[in-house]
This record gives structure tokens, sequence and C-alpha cells, in this order.
């Protein structure tokens, strides 16, 4: 499924699947949003399936905001398989709960 990517309110949803071939796209288009932003929320709730590479450039988007003092929300531990992803990477401290 293709990657699609949609601002409903002001969080950006992910839907298809995240992975090793399409998430340079996603890592571009939101380091141009951290750029001009002071706040992202990134759901992953409607993201069916995502892989080891994905989780790594979460991480590394989350990372970067962080050190910018920027506010950069994941939402997705609703998921349970995005969630489990997290957890085996050690990563699962940058999910949020999906209430805000």
């Amino acid at each position: 499924m293709a990657l699609e990517i949609t601002n409903n309110a002001g969080i950006y949803e992910i839907k298809g699947d995240l992975n090793s071939q399409n998430v340079l796209s996603l890592n571009n288009h939101f380091e141009t949003l951290l750029e001009r932003s002071k706040m992202i929320t990134l759901s992953l709730n409607k993201l069916i399936d995502i892989d080891t590479s994905a989780v790594s450039a979460l991480a590394s988007l989350y990372k970067k905001a962080m050190s910018h003092n920027k506010v950069f929300y994941i939402i997705g531990q609703e998921n349970s398989k995005i969630n489990a992803e997290f957890h085996t990477q050690k990563l699962s401290y940058i999910l949020r709960s999906d209430v805000l």
C-alpha cells in the first residue's frame, strides 16, 4: 500500500506501509516541517506496517526535534503492531499516548 500523509486538524496522519522504500520521502517531508514549525504531532495509528529502518528514521527525527527545542509528538501506542516494533528496538519511550 502506498504511503499517504494527511494533515487532520494539525495532526499528521500516516497511512499505509512505512518502510525502507518510502522512508526517505517521509524524512524529507518532516525535516522541512521541523524547520518551519515549533510543534509537530505525528500519528502512526493508521499505519499497516513499519520496518526497522522506518522506526530508526522516526527516532532520528524525534531526536533532531528535541535537540532544536521543538515539540515532536509521535502517537501510536494503540496500534499494537507499531508499538511492538518500537518496543523491539527499545524506542518505545518516544511513542506517546493517543490522548494529548
